[in-house]
């Protein structure tokens, strides 16, 4: 490892904290409209960052949605490209009652620190950054070549980011790309994940009456768009956690003996993710398989939220007309989302209750992911990773999802190195989301190690 890029990092924590924290302060919620202005700042805050960083070629690029940034250094013939990526992008900070500090004003304690988007994407993002400016001002230019595509709509299906991926793939060439959204499987141990699974985003819309109905005068005759849906629902998935849906486990591919064998040998306490990652009375899932297995090789089905009818406070006695729930599935290896989709489309529609109509929007897709991890560039980055953290690096995959490596592999035909530093216990998408700040730093010596290992 370069002795004197984790010196400079040392000597400069207190500046390089403070700019993230800039980083931070701007509210770049992607899915409220309201914020659109915070996200054209963010956008130039990566842009300025990146130009201060010595990156060329610095653009921020106007799409149907949010803006991409673009920058490149292309000045190491003969060695190979790195194509980074992450997302200025953050989610919805509510509910706001229970962050202990403000969502959009970081604050440090305990050794982390406290805001939305610290550890999902920016704290990540910006260490990636962060590494060219210590390799740059270190050694006076670059051991490989770099190329940055960072966007502000992964927090919302990264549709644009999709797009242009697929109609620019010669200026995106690479060898490969580099992640850094994903976490560590424990404090302390270097990961890196090489499997992700799909995702299908969905919304159902169930309608019932014309419009809607006092519940005394029409209860008992007039179909509930609610109770509708509900019903519908409680079919897609049975009590023990089984997606009813009929062929989607038919393509699902098992995971290997041996990567069984590598997570039978993680540090796992499933009491202690139960009480301190889960906050529940107990686990749920399919029969026959343990956590990882449920968690990171199964398919699943969730229901995010129902939208309809009356909820502020007080009484008010209709039957609603109309009402919506956000749905998603989660898929593995050799599933297709195209053959789900149907199948789930064709269940809503058998299923659906007498009086209701449904529709179902698909929001977005995207297949699940897997990395050979006997690619040369992650026997760099696994070493590279090892040498910073000073223990050997675990292979894991994530129960996630990041659309972006489908995308990369698809059209650019390269591998995606998922090298990221967050935790567990980060609280991704929840209130007091959190970032370790020593794997702030810890990420901007790792990136610049690997770019120097893998430039040799």
């Amino acid at each position: 490892m370069s002795p004197s890029t984790n010196a400079y990092v040392e000597s400069n924590q207190e500046r390089l904290l403070d700019e993230l924290k800039q980083f931070l302060r701007i509210p770049s919620v992607s899915t409220l409209p309201e914020h659109n202005g915070d996200i054209r700042r963010a956008a130039e805050f990566v842009a300025a960052s990146l130009t201060a960083c010595g990156m060329e070629h610095v653009e921020i690029i106007a799409t149907a949605g949010h803006p991409l940034v673009y920058a490149d250094w292309l000045h190491a013939p003969g060695k190979p490209t790195v194509l980074c990526y992450g997302h200025y992008d953050v989610q919805p900070p509510d509910p706001l009652d229970e962050w202990i500090t403000p969502p959009f004003e970081p604050t440090v304690r305990n050794g982390n620190i406290y805001a939305r988007g610290a550890a999902d994407d920016k704290g990540q993002v910006y260490s990636q950054i962060k590494a060219v400016e210590a390799l740059r001002a270190v050694n006076g230019t670059l051991p490989l070549n770099l190329k940055f595509l960072i966007e502000g709509e992964e927090e919302v299906g990264g549709e644009s980011i999709a797009k242009y991926v697929a109609e620019n793939p010669a200026k995106l060439k690479a060898d490969v790309a580099l992640v850094s959204d994903t976490e560590l499987y424990a404090e302390g141990i270097p990961t890196l994940c090489v499997g992700l699974r799909g995702l299908i985003y969905t919304e159902i819309e169930a309608r019932g009456p014309a419009k809607d109905l006092h519940s005394g005068l029409y209860g008992g005759a007039a179909p509930n768009a609610i109770f509708g849906l509900i019903e519908l629902l409680s079919k897609l998935k049975d009590a023990k956690g089984h997606i009813q849906i009929p062929g989607m486990y038919d393509d699902v591919r098992p995971p290997s003996a041996a990567e069984k064998h590598s997570w039978s040998i993680l540090p796992f306490d499933e009491k202690d993710f139960l009480k301190n990652e889960v906050g529940a009375s107990q686990l749920t899932g399919e029969p026959g398989y343990n956590v990882f297995e449920r968690t990171w090789a199964r398919p699943t089905l969730e229901v995010h939220g129902i939208a309809g009818g009356f909820t502020a406070a007080g009484a008010k006695t209709v039957i609603p007309a109309k009402a919506v729930a956000k749905v998603s599935m989660r898929m593995v290896p050799d599933q297709k989302p195209e053959k789900i989709i149907a199948a789930y489309k064709k269940f809503v529609k058998d299923n659906t209750p007498a009086g209701i109509s449904t529709e179902v929007r698909v929001l977005s897709y995207g297949p699940a992911i897997m990395v050979n991890p006997d690619h040369p560039a992650i026997a760099v980055a696994a070493k590279a990773f090892a040498d910073i953290m000073g223990r050997e690096t675990v292979f894991i995959r994530s129960g996630g999802s990041i659309p972006i490596v489908g995308d990369f592999a698809t059209f650019l035909g390269i591998p995606t190195i998922l090298m990221g530093f967050g935790l567990p216990d980060d609280g991704l998408h929840s209130p007091n989301e959190k970032y370790k700040v020593s794997n702030y730093y810890a990420g901007i010596m790792t990136i610049a190690h690997f770019f120097e290992q893998y430039g040799q």
